[in-house]
């Protein structure tokens, strides 16, 4: 197996950037059923920028090893998994742990990663990819023609979401800074400057008669102005609450107040729909599905990045024991696209 040590980055409490602890340990040995994966690209998502501030809103007691998902070769097979997956390179969802050189996985978790699509490439469309596929052909079922708002166009799931709404064949506007908007248009989006313009009237204007989806990872007023934009039949999907990653008090709560808003809307006879998307949604009670759903969805995804209808955006590939770096890179608001870890 690849060294004899694992390194991986620790989250000890609630630290800024600079407080994360590199340490190394013994390397894995997979159970039955399990592998052991050589990590060779993980990301930095919201989640763990939410995590080191103790606000995600099921994560696990400190100290931890954060990492959402990666991608890697398959090192060993524990008893029960045939040979032939060794050496394969496979992609997965963890919530955790994915920030090491070595992750021990249920074989069941892993999902394979098409021969012409690199490391890096794949890694930024395993949670961004899986979230924005799932929001858009499973919740908001957009179609050819329809006009959809994609919020953070420019970020990890937004740059992701207009790739994919765009070869639905939808009319695809986008909330982002000046500074993204060449990069954007580029893409074939329409951009609305959201730190100088008024959104919802911008996009009115571009859309008199309403939306038919919005995507809102940004949750307080950004979710009700959201649901206003919606056209007769709109379907708003928030999946986040960004606005408010920087509070004190309970993690759980923006998340709560988003459910019930939810349900309230839904209740209402309205004629729009919204959701509260959860990418883990499903897996507790129905394990088995979830993976098998999750699987055929990441093929998907996948199978778009190696056809050329989704391009990968990499912020920046920096060495897993500089994730400090990388987590304040990520924090800035400056990238477009995904910053990922490498061993």
């Amino acid at each position: 197996m690849r060294g004899d040590k694992c390194v991986e980055v620790v989250l000890p409490g609630k630290v800024e950037p600079e407080g994360l602890e590199l340490r190394s340990v013994p390397v894995p040995v997979p159970s039955a059923g399990q592998v052991v994966v050589g990590m060779e690209a993980t990301g930095v998502s919201f989640a763990e920028q939410q995590m080191r501030r103790g606000r995600y809103y099921d994560q696990p007691a400190f100290p931890f090893v954060p990492g959402y998902d990666l991608v890697g070769t398959v090192l060993a097979a524990g008893p029960g998994i045939g040979s032939e997956l060794v050496g394969k390179r496979v992609a997965a969802l963890t919530k955790t742990g994915g920030w090491a050189s070595h992750v021990v996985l249920d074989a069941a978790d892993v999902v394979g990663v098409p021969d012409g699509v690199g490391a890096a490439e794949a890694e930024t469309a395993v949670v961004n990819g899986i979230t924005a596929w799932q929001m858009l052909h499973r919740k908001a079922k957009v179609r050819s023609g329809a006009t959809v708002l994609v919020h953070g166009a420019n970020g990890g799931v937004g740059s992701v979401l207009v790739q994919l709404a765009i070869a639905a064949g939808a009319k695809v506007i986008g909330t982002a800074s000046a500074r993204h908007h060449e990069g954007l248009r580029a893409l074939g989006v329409i951009p609305v400057d959201y730190r100088n313009e008024n959104v919802p009237a911008r996009v009115r204007e571009l859309a008199p008669g309403g939306v038919d989806a919005v995507f809102d990872h940004i949750g307080g007023r950004s979710v009700h102005d959201s649901w206003g934009l919606l056209a007769r039949g709109g379907t708003l999907v928030s999946y986040g609450s960004a606005a408010t990653r920087d509070d004190e008090g309970s993690g759980s709560l923006p998340v709560f107040k988003l459910l019930g808003r939810v349900w309230l809307w839904n209740w209402l006879p309205n004629c729009r729909s919204a959701y509260f998307y959860n990418v883990w949604a499903g897996r507790a009670y129905a394990k088995d599905r979830f993976r098998a759903r999750l699987r055929a969805d990441l093929t998907q995804v996948f199978a778009a990045l190696d056809r050329g209808d989704l391009t990968a955006r990499i912020a920046a590939e920096i060495p897993l024991a500089r994730a400090a770096e990388a987590m304040r890179l990520a924090e800035s608001g400056t990238v477009a696209g995904k910053v990922v870890l490498v061993p």
